[in-house]
């Protein structure tokens, strides 16, 4: 692929062009705000999201649609979750007919409890092997500091996941294939919820014991409902699934860990998501992973609790006492 479009100016997009570009691609990088976009253009650096980042010259930024997209062999979707669909209604007019998608969005849709995938379908009536999604441990910062890193590039087309795998491999961006879109889009949305319960443990003194019990447990919870959903068991112990759980309920730059760790401290959903300052994702996929569980009849205690916390209002040291006097069973 020689020339992709990446929709979303936020950390995440400016760092995958980044990737792209390093790996030989020429980049556009689309964004709604027109000035920022002219400083990405005019100073090769994202002073909004990524300053200090110097990008590549193959990199290039507008706010104009039609000009980001135009000859586009891979359009890729930097958007939040819960926007997706907005948004690309509002730019599927833009799409060029034959480009492969590639969603970088972690999350499940309020209402709908469609994966980013399923969405990227519903919007564009693409089929499923153009729709490709990418996930894994995926820190922005990390990875904008060229630091090593591995990714996985799921596509139900594996010559189409093969062709993104070769856009966007570097010497520090190791990207895998897998055809387990159901499961690797399941464990990247999922791990947001579970970063937000380990954030609330760690704001609220807890120890590693705690910590270690909610990412295995949180793990369950999410093989559980992608067995039922028809993904692959393995993909849960590989990069998608418990490389991601690791990183971003362990890291100081995972969002959802951070906004965690204030609800542990005591702030309020409002007053927590302001300090954190971008959209940690897992406040609203909480909800709707809670209603896909619930459709499918599968357990998921700890994303019970999460969920009474962010929309109920409960108190984090309250839904941990709940957790830990529920009957016990045999682990699985």
């Amino acid at each position: 692929m020689s020339h992709v479009a990446v929709l979303g100016s936020g950390s995440w997009g400016t760092a995958f062009s980044q990737v792209l570009a390093d790996a030989g691609t020429d980049v556009v990088l689309w964004g709604r705000r027109a000035a920022l976009c002219e400083a990405i253009d005019r100073t090769h650096e994202n002073p909004d999201y990524l300053p200090g980042v110097r990008l590549p010259e193959q990199v290039r930024a507008t706010a104009d649609p039609r000009r980001a997209l135009a000859g586009a062999e891979a359009v890729v979707l930097a958007l939040p979750a819960q926007t997706l669909r907005a948004s690309l209604g509002e730019l599927r007019d833009h799409l060029p007919s034959s480009a492969v998608l590639l969603s970088l969005a972690k999350g499940v849709e309020l209402g709908t409890c469609r994966r980013m995938s399923e969405v990227v379908q519903d919007v564009t009536g693409a089929p499923a092997d153009r729709v490709a999604v990418l996930t894994g441990p995926n820190l922005a910062g990390e990875i904008a500091a060229r630091q090593p890193s591995a990714s996985v590039v799921a596509c139900a087309d594996e010559q189409v996941a093969a062709r993104l795998q070769e856009a966007c491999f570097t010497p520090y961006f190791r990207p895998y294939t897998n055809t387990d879109v159901v499961g690797c889009e399941l464990a990247g949305a999922v791990k947001n919820v579970i970063a937000l319960a380990v954030g609330m443990a760690a704001g609220m003194g807890l120890g590693d014991n705690a910590k270690a019990s909610l990412i295995t447990r949180g793990l369950a919870e999410t093989s559980r409902l992608g067995l039922e959903l028809g993904a692959d068991p393995m993909t849960f112990a590989g990069l998608a699934g418990l490389g991601d759980l690791v990183a971003t309920c362990y890291s100081p730059l995972s969002r959802n860990r951070g906004l965690g760790e204030r609800l542990g401290r005591g702030m309020s959903v409002d007053e927590a998501s302001a300090a954190t300052g971008q959209t940690a994702e897992g406040v609203k996929t909480a909800e709707s992973v809670l209603e896909l569980a619930r459709r499918h009849h599968v357990e998921v205690p700890i994303i019970e609790q999460v969920v009474r916390v962010v929309r109920e209002g409960a108190a984090p040291p309250e839904a941990v006492g709940l957790l830990m006097l529920r009957s016990t069973k045999a682990e699985r």
